[in-house]
């Protein structure tokens, strides 16, 4: 099924079905968690500032399709507890036109799950509506204990988190190559169901705190329903800026933006929360009542995405500066040391591009299509960029980060940050898992590159002939 062309004109468009998917999922969070409101009011403030504030990026996002996709952009996150509701995922989002991206070892920081992101891939399909949603397997064979980890197995093996309609449905859209307006909206209705936050755990306040004790993700795949979506987050323009915001609206922000540090060219991905909330529950057996801290807020701030060159200097800079004095980023001073570190990495786009460290989507200016001298065809791509016949827009990272993502998930989950990491990569068993491999995130930005460079010159050559 193509991620952004139905196979007959009854069907709708999967764009369609993720956007109209993506907008059920942000009401029903506002509904669950109030302060996600709050949340999208101040990233909204702050992005209008940053628009007004800075006219070229305004007329750069415009450009690039960038800016009418800023408002609906959206990433969700859930964790799931067994291969098959991984597998029955991955059909799901493909109803979407979402597939796997990546693999992220998430135990490097003392989390026991593996995870991947599910979005569109293709330019068009991320313009139209770059939905994702971060999914994290877990490992039980990381908890220690034997019996708990049977236990946990057996709890897991019990439940369905998704309604016998879903399933029809997504069987449908397989056979059909696709779902019709009713039958897409019920699709919503019913995924719905799998994301959605229920109050009644599914086993006893005894075995809750036993698998709390082990980890609190392990209480939290384990004890409910379903998959309860943890956050939901809106991209920001200036996240420094929306951190500063957030405690005079009531919301307890993390104390450290994940991430590079702020830069006048953004790289890869910046983030920050405010902390879980506390969730009444109700228990099975006499001992009922309970809470439970797993949902927060989350912003998002992206930049340009690195090359493997890039990517490798941002990994090496990042350790240094975690490294120093075995603190992460507990340090009190750790964004000076953050930046002081990354004095390292160019700040330029022109360094970026020079050095390969960065990706860019290449076209003709407006100039560039009125005249093409005959230099210009065979003439290096900065050379005309000089001339101003060529313009290079950065590519946005689609992406996650480990590191970070581990930081969200243990400031949010109380537990204690590891700063010893010892990686248990498992992308074999993980995919074996999800019934598919998952693609290349840098792979999928070098194509974007190469076709843009392509058709520069196909453009050039045209002119010439």
């Amino acid at each position: 099924m193509s991620a952004t062309h139905s196979s007959s004109p009854r069907l709708v468009s999967a764009d369609e079905i993720r956007t109209r998917f993506s907008r059920a999922m942000s009401e029903m969070y506002r509904q669950e968690v109030p302060q996600y409101g709050t949340l999208i009011d101040l990233v909204a403030e702050v992005n209008a500032q940053a628009l007004q504030a800075d006219p070229a990026l305004r007329e750069r996002m415009a450009r690039s399709g960038e800016l009418e996709r800023l408002d609906v952009e959206r990433h969700g996150a859930i964790r799931v507890g067994t291969a098959e509701e991984l597998a029955t995922l991955r059909r799901l989002f493909a109803v979407m036109g979402m597939e796997p991206v990546g693999y992220y070892d998430l135990s490097v920081a003392g989390v026991p799950v593996h995870s991947t992101a599910f979005r569109p891939v293709h330019d068009d399909a991320l313009l139209a509506n770059p939905f994702r949603v971060f999914t994290s397997l877990l490992r039980l064979e990381l908890i220690a204990d034997a019996a708990l980890r049977e236990q946990a197995a057996q709890i897991l093996k019990r439940r369905q988190i998704f309604t016998p309609r879903a399933l029809e449905l997504i069987d449908q859209a397989e056979r059909d190559g696709g779902l019709d307006s009713q039958d897409a909206d019920a699709f919503v209705q019913q995924a719905l169901e799998t994301f959605r936050w229920h109050s009644d755990a599914t086993v006893d306040a005894a075995a809750y705190e036993a698998l709390q004790k082990a980890h609190r993700l392990v209480a939290d795949v384990v004890c409910f329903k379903g998959p309860h979506i943890n956050h939901l987050t809106p991209r920001t323009l200036d996240i420094d800026l929306a951190q500063a915001g957030m405690p005079a609206r009531g919301m307890d922000a993390k104390d450290v933006v994940e991430g590079p540090p702020q830069r006048a060219c953004p790289i890869l991905l910046r983030q920050t929360s405010f902390k879980a909330l506390k969730e009444a529950i109700r228990f099975t057996g006499a001992d009922s009542a309970g809470a439970h801290t797993a949902r927060f807020g989350e912003i998002e701030q992206r930049g340009v995405a690195l090359t493997r060159k890039g990517r490798a200097l941002y990994d090496e800079l990042l350790g240094l500066v975690r490294c120093i004095d075995n603190a992460g980023s507990a340090a009190p001073d750790y964004d000076y040391r953050l930046q002081q570190v990354f004095a390292q990495f160019p700040d330029t786009h022109e360094e970026l591009r020079n050095q390969g460290l960065a990706f860019y989507r290449y076209s003709l200016t407006e100039q560039g299509q009125a005249r093409s001298p005959q230099s210009a065809a065979d003439a290096d791509l900065e050379e005309l960029i000089a001339q101003g016949l060529v313009e290079a827009e950065p590519i946005t990272y689609e992406d996650f980060l480990p590191v970070s993502a581990a930081g969200i998930f243990q400031s949010n989950l109380g537990g204690e940050e590891q700063k010893q990491y010892q990686a248990h990569a498992a992308q074999q068993v993980f995919e074996s898992a999800l019934g598919a491999r998952v693609h290349d995130e840098i792979a999928l930005y070098e194509a974007a590159q190469q076709q843009s460079m392509a058709r520069v010159r196909t453009a050039l050559a045209g002119a010439l002939a």
